[in-house]
């Protein structure tokens, strides 16, 4: 697991121009930004770290998106709208769920020398805690990471145990 105390992999909560609070992880990674770009974007990809999609992946176009870990996996697809799809640079999607604000979610990508800046920023709710999602994207962050690198996954539990108390409720 990369530690979540790191400056590169901390999330933080700010507020966008909008006045709306997001939660925002920075990750240096060592692959070029088309493999990045791929293993976010490639339905088969996708699924090996957070979840397999299908359906009109254009800007405007709507996917069915099926989480895959053990830990999230199972449930029905989600409805999940492309806001933005600039390969392989800059991607935002809604993820609509069964009840409450749609999951606003924005990947941006820069080379930095021969690796990766991936920046990441979920738009949080009124009323949504960033306890009850930094841990989350905590944990499939080092999944990516993991997929990327071929090594081990990261372990829920020990994801949880050391990144919740980085968001106190």
């Amino acid at each position: 697991m990369t530690n979540p105390t790191a400056p590169s992999t901390a999330g933080a909560v700010v507020h966008g121009p909008d006045g709306r609070r997001r939660l925002t992880f920075r990750r240096d990674l060592p692959d070029p930004v088309d493999d990045v770009w791929s293993a976010i974007t490639d339905p088969d990809r996708c699924a090996r770290w957070f979840g397999r999609w299908t359906g009109d992946a254009r800007p405007g176009g709507t996917v069915a998106l099926s989480l895959t870990s053990d830990e999230d996996g199972g449930g029905p697809p989600a409805p999940t709208r492309i806001v933005v799809c600039e390969p392989p640079h800059r991607l935002a999607v809604e993820i609509t769920e069964e009840a409450g604000d749609p999951w606003e979610l924005t990947v941006a990508l820069s080379p930095a020398g021969t690796g990766t800046v991936l920046e990441f920023e979920q738009v949080l709710p009124d009323g949504f805690s960033p306890a009850d999602a930094g841990p989350g994207w905590h944990w499939y962050l080092d999944r990516l990471a993991a997929v990327l690198s071929g090594g081990p996954m990261p372990d829920w539990e020990e994801t949880l145990a050391a990144t919740a108390p980085l968001y106190p409720r």
